[in-house]
């Protein structure tokens, strides 16, 4: 790959490999109808336009054609998580890699909130007792207003879903690498060495930290035993983050009440996984962050990109690749 600056619009090639890339193809086009839009619709046309492409719009490239781009300068991913590249960040040169980070908090936060107020409320039993035709006697339940929310790692989704929980009255405790500055809705910070505290005192502990080496089964038997045996676990991480095996033994055995879990080590989630038919666990198949206006919010951010790319001025969005976020 070359690290040469963008040559004039002309001659800059975008290839476009999404689910919704004729979506993205007419925005382009739109707003810069002089540059060249190549949309790969399947293995072969991205295989035929790897190697014309200076810009690289994607969600589903293979990590190994990376190689074939031998004129790719910049990669804008088309969701905030960029780990599927990290294990060739080596090869990857000056290769400028920009996410979609900022555009998950709000609807990540909503689907959160959902799922603490099931939980809290037990929907579950709830339904099935709908579906039996039941009217069992009420059961007094404590405000949400009045439990802890423990959120784990403060990025942009996690600082919405910490504000979220802190309008609902929440008490909110949170953990990131950098505790230098404070976090808008968040009463107490601890640095990621604080884990087990937060684990503590949480009534509902939230994932939401990047998939890097350092998080992977970041959550095993061991964190589950210093959770309450009342809290949740919910998880809109990556799947790699929650030892998956001691995961299910824990909600077998009572160690935690329940979890809400929208992402998985496999996906789709096997159909012999323990999870789908828990009466403690709603599983949900990796939908959390997809708002019904994504495609034109992520082109707010990489149209704004497009235009700085061409400019040779700094991108919004840098992922350190160092760091994996």
């Amino acid at each position: 790959m070359t690290t040469s600056a963008p040559a004039a619009n002309g001659a800059v090639t975008i290839l476009i490999d999404d689910s919704d890339g004729a979506h993205y193809a007419s925005l382009i086009r739109q707003r810069f109808p002089d540059l060249r839009v190549l949309v790969a619709k399947d293995a072969a046309s991205r295989d035929r336009h790897v190697a014309e492409a200076d810009v690289l719009l994607a969600s589903r490239f293979p990590i190994e054609d990376f190689d074939k781009a031998r004129r790719l300068r910049w990669f804008q991913s088309t969701a905030a998580g960029v780990d599927k590249i990290l294990p060739i960040r080596d090869r990857l040169g000056d290769l400028i890699v920009t996410n979609a980070r900022g555009l998950h908090g709000e609807v990540i936060a909503d689907f959160v909130m959902a799922g603490m107020t099931m939980m809290h409320w037990d929907f579950p039993r709830l339904m099935r007792e709908q579906s039996r035709k039941e009217w069992p006697d009420p059961r007094y339940i404590a405000p949400l207003a009045e439990r802890t929310l423990g959120v784990v790692g403060l990025g942009s989704i996690g600082a919405a879903i910490a504000r979220r929980g802190k309008s609902a009255g929440m008490t909110v405790v949170g953990s990131k690498r950098d505790v230098t500055k404070p976090i808008e809705g968040v009463d107490r910070l601890f640095p990621s060495d604080g884990l087990a505290e937060l684990l503590q005192l949480s009534d509902f502990v939230v994932l939401a930290v990047p998939h890097i080496p350092e998080t992977t089964k970041l959550i095993g038997s061991e964190q589950l035993r210093l959770m309450r045996r009342t809290a949740f676990l919910i998880n809109i991480a990556r799947g790699s983050v929650v030892a998956e095996s001691e995961l299910i033994e824990a909600l077998q055995a009572g160690t935690i009440a329940g979890a809400v879990l929208d992402v998985f080590e496999r996906e789709p989630l096997p159909a012999d996984s323990p999870l789908w038919t828990m009466p403690n666990v709603i599983v949900t198949p990796h939908v959390a962050g997809y708002a019904s206006d994504y495609t034109t919010r992520l082109f707010e951010i990489f149209g704004d990109n497009l235009q700085r790319f061409i400019e040779n001025k700094p991108l919004r969005n840098v992922v350190d690749l160092t760091r994996g976020y």
